[in-house]
């Protein structure tokens, strides 16, 4: 019986030992092993709970895709200027016609970043991006509209009594209408321009008001009174006399005034670009001349032959068919030579600028172009999202690579000096503390203002990363040095000393490996800091210059009182996106450091 128990015990204290062995508190044994983890392990999980370092990793992630990617999708022409659309603030709606005005409509026209129209009751709309205040100020007592024109900043209507109102811009002399359209003359057309305005008579006789500076027009022989239509740009005025001939109201030569031969006596209708003209001749055929400036002379074949109506903007022309159908070609940037599909039969259509309408026999108008700017735009026209855009590749590239030298640099120079002491460490020390003891941004500001415009761009660019990886790497190399020196001492160091293991092959492939974190987190917030510095170099006017763009040359535009008062789109978005880029990455170099090191938590 004895022995009997003594087998029993046995072999329960055998189930029980295997017992302990499967389940430890529970949980089955294997899984208990698997739960220990790496360093390395450890530190990824304890850098995934902080979730302001990941707050940072997300926040910057997207800036740094937005600005590698959508570059390519919303490419840009550096040297791209137009001040018809400068300083327009960030929105959409320029095309955007009101509901009240839709199948009511009796006349629309395109200014430069807005659009007017008046209904069949004569009441007049305006919408889009107004860049003078002057335009929302209507004038009192107009009565009812039958005709009206927008122009750059201002608009000109004409009453059904016959009477030419301005309103908006009035400098220039754009207020003072002539005498002679004030005292009984019929007016047929009315046109507002660039810094110009314009009437046609009944009896066909051309005024002009407004920058005769700039538009100065010259009436050959025998054209007064003679004048059917009429179309302007910027540049030049165009008549269409009873005649069917088209005559340039100019004297100086130029590739408007080389007007073609066999169109003469046969035009019917007559348009311009900002760099080239369309006549409509009486078979339906487009004539063009002028500078084919992004395709505006390059006139669909298929629609020769059925044009009845052709009006222009500022590098497109929209013609309309004898099939109730609308065709657009010339410059697409925004879309204004895309026409829309539309169920029903086109009667009328309208382009400036940079954008189209077409008008459908309901009286539903299609608006088509530029319909506005997601963060705006600068003093010169250029689209502040494109440029935020190319700015952040710019300062985003200078930094990385001026870390990435800087760090090579102070990883050399700190793994020797740490390693091998004595003279070379003493004379590698002082060799740092002559490199950081040099006061930075006037060092490299007399350097930029001596050799800057020596050189090109692109060198430029290459010099400013150069300077700041060369005199930022002592922070780094001080910081290796210290690792180094603590990790000399280690058994591994020994052991490999005994194995005839190379010096450099010591430092460079057994310490660095252990202090790689250290160097890593270091590097991640010196990128912030080189980021800053360049934006800082750029701002002040020695860093990268226009027309390149970077965010700190970007706020270098906006630093008098009126565009910090009035066009805070110009500063607001560069400074904001910097901010949260460096406070991003500061904030993952912070997350590293507190995840390799948890004791720096406690400090």
């Amino acid at each position: 019986m004895a022995d009997k128990a003594k087998k029993t015990k046995k072999k329960r204290s055998t189930v029980g030992r295997a017992a302990s062995r499967m389940m430890i508190g529970g949980v089955p044994e294997q899984e208990q092993e698997e739960e220990i983890l790496t360093p390395a392990r450890m530190v990824w999980q304890s850098f995934l709970g902080d979730k302001v370092a990941m707050a940072g990793v997300i926040c910057f992630s997207l800036v740094f895709l937005c600005c590698l990617a959508l570059p390519y999708f919303l490419p840009i022409d550096l040297y791209y200027q137009d001040v018809t659309q400068a300083n327009v603030a960030p929105g959409f709606g320029m095309l955007k016609v009101p509901s009240a005005l839709q199948e009511n409509v009796r006349q629309l026209d395109l200014g430069s970043t807005f659009s007017v129209g008046i209904d069949q009751a004569g009441n007049v709309y305006e919408w889009g991006s107004f860049p003078n205040k002057k335009l929302k100020n209507l004038p009192a007592g107009m009565g009812k509209l039958v005709q009206i024109s927008a122009g750059l900043d201002h608009v000109v209507a004409l009453t059904e009594d016959g009477e030419i109102v301005t309103w908006g811009n009035d400098r220039m002399g754009l207020g003072s209408i002539p005498a002679e359209l004030r005292m009984g003359e019929t007016v047929k057309e009315i046109f507002a321009g660039y810094q110009i305005s314009l009437a046609l008579t009944e009896d066909g006789r051309l005024y002009n008001w407004g920058n005769s500076y700039l538009t100065d027009l010259r009436f050959p022989e025998g054209i007064q009174g003679k004048i059917e239509s009429f179309a302007a740009n910027p540049d030049i005025v165009m008549v269409l006399t009873k005649d069917g001939e088209v005559a340039v109201l100019s004297n100086k030569p130029g590739a408007y005034t080389a007007i073609p031969e066999e169109i003469q006596g046969r035009v019917t209708g007559l348009a311009l670009s900002d760099e080239s003209a369309a006549a409509l001749t009486e078979d339906g055929v487009i004539h063009t001349w002028g500078n084919n400036i992004k395709g505006s002379r390059e006139v669909p074949e298929e629609i020769q032959g059925h044009v009845t109506k052709v009006r222009g903007g500022r590098y497109h022309f929209v013609a309309l068919l004898d099939d109730g159908t609308a065709a657009a070609w010339g410059d697409d940037t925004f879309g204004q030579s895309s026409v829309p599909r539309i169920s029903e039969p086109v009667k009328e259509i309208a382009a400036g600028y940079y954008g189209s309408y077409v008008t459908g026999e309901s009286g539903r108008v299609y608006g088509f172009g530029l319909d506005g700017y997601l963060m705006g735009t600068d003093a010169f026209g250029r689209d502040v999202f494109r440029r935020l855009l190319k700015g952040g590749r710019m300062t985003m590239t200078v930094g990385a690579i001026a870390v990435i030298l800087s760090t090579f640099i102070g990883v050399i120079v700190g793994g020797i000096s740490g390693y091998k002491g004595g003279r070379i460490d003493n004379l590698l020390m002082r060799l740092t503390e002559i490199v950081s003891s040099l006061p930075f941004l006037p060092f490299a500001i007399i350097l930029s203002a001596i050799i800057g415009n020596s050189i090109s761009e692109t060198q430029r660019i290459i010099m400013i990363m150069v300077i700041l990886g060369l005199l930022s790497w002592p922070g780094i190399a001080r910081l290796v040095r210290g690792s180094v020196l603590a990790e000399r001492e280690q058994e591994f160091v020994t052991a490999a000393k005994a194995l005839g293991v190379k010096e450099s092959g010591i430092i460079f492939r057994h310490i660095l490996p252990n202090v790689i974190t250290v160097i890593i987190v270091n590097a991640t917030l010196d990128f912030a800091t080189c980021m800053l510095t360049e934006s800082s170099l750029s701002f002040i006017g020695f860093g990268v210059t226009e027309p390149n763009a970077t965010w700190g040359n970007m706020l270098n535009g906006a630093r008098s009182a009126t565009v910090i008062e009035s066009y805070w789109w110009r500063w607001v978005f560069p400074a904001l996106v910097l901010a949260v880029c460096t406070i991003s990455i500061n904030c993952i170099g912070d997350g590293l450091r507190d995840a390799i090191d948890p004791k720096s938590r406690e400090r």
